[in-house]
């Protein structure tokens, strides 16, 4: 009986430290779901560990936007699109304009998550119901329309503590799938070395991956909605240290995650020399290498990533509003209700006419990264202003980071443009 009480206590621990997560559990589920694991599935199939430095950046820049909004939140008491509106000159218009182009951007990926869920569940019943392959398209939106009502429902119990919770499920169930899938199939670390050179892959649709993954990586929707997430976990100005850590925390774990899903698909596909085009192909060309059980595990985790990603995904356009209109957000609200059962309807658009739910998702990460610099860019601002910041002043090296931030972002927007060009 003694020798279980350490096993026992142990186990309490790692509970305890899965449980713990603040409102960086927010940040992994809006960045890693079907999107990231999509774009970095397609990225590793296509070109090896090429693009590892793009996520690598992506992380740091992320890192730092977590830790200035949400110190801006601790410090101020005020959240972001509210603190843009009553600071900033033409806050108002820049506030209106960033709603918009994080809710086009986000709604268009529920609308690829949704329909990559929906086609992993299928998928896994197919196997079991040979009758079933006869009625895809009927079955697929069968289960994309039970699963945005079950989360519908889910969003009125309407409790920040609910949403966390759930949240570390879906995320850490992701999160040891990869890994268990990284244990069957891995890239050559020559690869991982030179992944980390920076190059653009100059073959269409390079230019779109790498935009894709900005988008996806650095989400604009994470950093706005941390000052809500912050306020809403009860830290004060007292937690500036738990914040920090949080940020860093929520940073090194999403380039861990997103760096082993590509490392699973280059194993797996790029030395095959096998590509990602339906959702299918991301499980499928792992069976011949690790067997049944290692696809089970991959499908798994790709079915918890996109889970993860519908809730922060139907609770960004309210946060965003309720942000712009009192920095609080009320989640039992009409307001509410509406707003997250009109993002429900249009996550249904793909199924309903039946797009490829991958193409669908890699252009919505690429439409993400045109708002970024105004998002980058507004933090700086905020920072800058001693009447909002008061006596705080905020240290060299996070306005080294952010400057970069806004460096990189202008960068990718422009790539990004070419892209979509290059591909219409």
């Amino acid at each position: 009986m003694e020798a279980a009480t350490p096993k026992k206590s142990f186990l309490k621990k790692i509970l305890a430290v899965i449980l713990g997560f603040g409102p960086g559990i927010f940040a992994i589920g809006y960045t890693i779901g079907t999107g990231s694991v999509t774009s970095m599935i397609v990225a590793g199939s296509k070109f090896n560990m090429q693009l590892l430095w793009v996520l690598l950046l992506s992380c740091v820049f992320s890192g730092v936007l977590m830790f200035a909004y949400g110190n801006y939140a601790l410090l101020t008491g005020e959240t972001a699109l509210f603190g843009f509106k009553k600071h900033l000159k033409y806050g108002k218009a820049l506030a209106i304009l960033v709603i918009i182009g994080i809710t086009f951007g986000q709604w268009n990926s529920l609308m690829g998550i949704l329909g990559i869920s929906s086609n992993i569940i299928y998928e896994i019943l197919a196997i079991n119901f040979d009758g079933l392959s006869a009625y895809k398209y009927e079955t697929v939106l069968a289960i994309a329309v039970a699963i945005i009502i079950t989360f519908y429902l889910l969003m009125l119990v309407g409790k920040y503590t609910f949403f966390e919770k759930i949240l570390v499920i879906f995320v850490s169930l992701m999160g040891f799938s990869f890994i268990l899938s990284l244990c069957f199939v891995q890239p050559l670390s020559i690869d991982v070395v030179k992944g980390l050179i920076p190059s653009i892959p100059d073959v269409p649709g390079g230019k779109m991956l790498v935009a894709a993954f900005v988008g996806t990586t650095m989400a604009s929707a994470t950093f706005l909605s941390r000052p809500l997430f912050v306020k809403g976990k009860g830290w004060t100005i007292k937690n500036l240290n738990q914040q920090k850590r949080d940020s860093i925390t929520a940073a090194i774990l999403i380039f861990v995650i997103s760096g082993v899903i590509m490392a699973v698909a280059a194993g797996a596909l790029y030395y095959q020399g096998k590509e990602v085009t339906q959702v299918l192909d991301m499980a499928n060309t792992l069976e011949p290498v690790a067997g049944k059980w290692a696809v089970t595990i991959f499908f798994f985790g790709a079915l918890s990533a996109g889970l993860s990603s519908i809730f922060p995904c139907l609770l960004i356009a309210p946060l965003l509003v309720a942000d712009y209109q009192s920095g609080e957000l009320d989640t039992s609200s009409r307001q509410f209700r509406i707003i997250t059962g009109i993002a429900c309807l249009v996550a249904l658009i793909g199924p309903a006419f039946g797009a490829n739910p991958v193409e669908v998702q890699i252009l919505s990460q690429v439409f993400n990264v045109f708002i970024l610099p105004v998002v980058v860019l507004g933090i700086i601002l905020m920072l800058h202003s001693k009447k909002v910041m008061k006596d705080y002043k905020t240290s060299l090296g996070v306005y080294i980071g952010l400057y970069a931030a806004l460096f990189f972002s202008l960068v990718i927007s422009y790539n990004g443009i070419i892209a979509l060009t290059e591909y219409f």
